[in-house]
């Protein structure tokens, strides 16, 4: 499935979409719409070939464990397999689900504790890439305009979104990021997703694409 999450570019180059390659466009629309998470996702139909991990996930940011709770309770309701059950960590509280059409999700928050009623806000979103090298996949990419917000040596770099939008690109060691989520790192085929830019298109080391970034069109309702 191709997923699109439209922001507001400032003067630097950022993620302007994700679009997520999907088999089934109106089922996908139908389970994110449920999810809660289909404001500003584009889906594009594919039949392109994909196994094991596709190299990516998606990350919400929530305010507390419960608001997490309810998205992932919302996500296997709608059809999602639970990859790991919520929990708390040292880091927090969240969870990790896999949407029907094979996209992971995980779900966090650094609060442990409640400090009120779920909501079904998002503070944030996170398009974490798993790459072979960090170092040189950051590079690539402040070469292309990115800036980068914050950097830990050679396992993870984030780099500025816009300045209206709760959008991050951030890169991640694959095998580690496979290891978070609670999954094999193999996996062959297309990532089955298209990234959106003002500096595109192109293609990075891993084979993430990159296409000219083009203004978000809302979806029809669901009837």
């Amino acid at each position: 499935m191709t997923m699109a999450i439209t922001t507001s570019t400032a003067s630097n180059t950022s993620i302007a979409s994700v679009t997520l390659e999907v088999a089934d466009p109106e089922a996908a629309r139908c389970f994110y719409a449920a999810f809660g998470v289909d404001t500003g996702i584009r889906l594009r139909a594919s039949e392109a070939h994909s196994t094991g991990f596709r190299g990516f996930t998606l990350a919400l940011t929530v305010s507390q464990p419960a608001t997490v709770d309810g998205f992932v309770d919302a996500a296997t309701d709608a059809g999602a397999t639970v990859l790991k059950p919520a929990a708390k960590s040292l880091w927090g509280y969240g969870g990790v689900v896999q949407a029907p059409d094979g996209a992971i999700w995980k779900v966090a928050t650094s609060a442990k504790k409640d400090t009120g009623p779920a909501t079904r806000e998002i503070d944030e979103i996170v398009l974490l890439l798993g790459v072979e090298d960090v170092k040189a996949s950051k590079q690539f990419y402040v070469g292309r305009g990115l800036t980068v917000a914050r950097s830990f040596g050679g396992k993870y770099a984030e780099f500025t979104s816009g300045e209206s939008s709760p959008l991050k690109l951030a890169l991640y060691k694959r095998r580690g990021l496979a290891k978070d989520l609670g999954v094999p790192a193999d996996g062959t085929g297309s990532h089955r997703i298209v990234l959106g830019s003002t500096a595109g298109p192109f293609t990075d080391p891993d084979g993430f694409a990159w296409e000219a970034a083009t203004p978000l069109t809302p979806a029809p309702a669901l009837s």
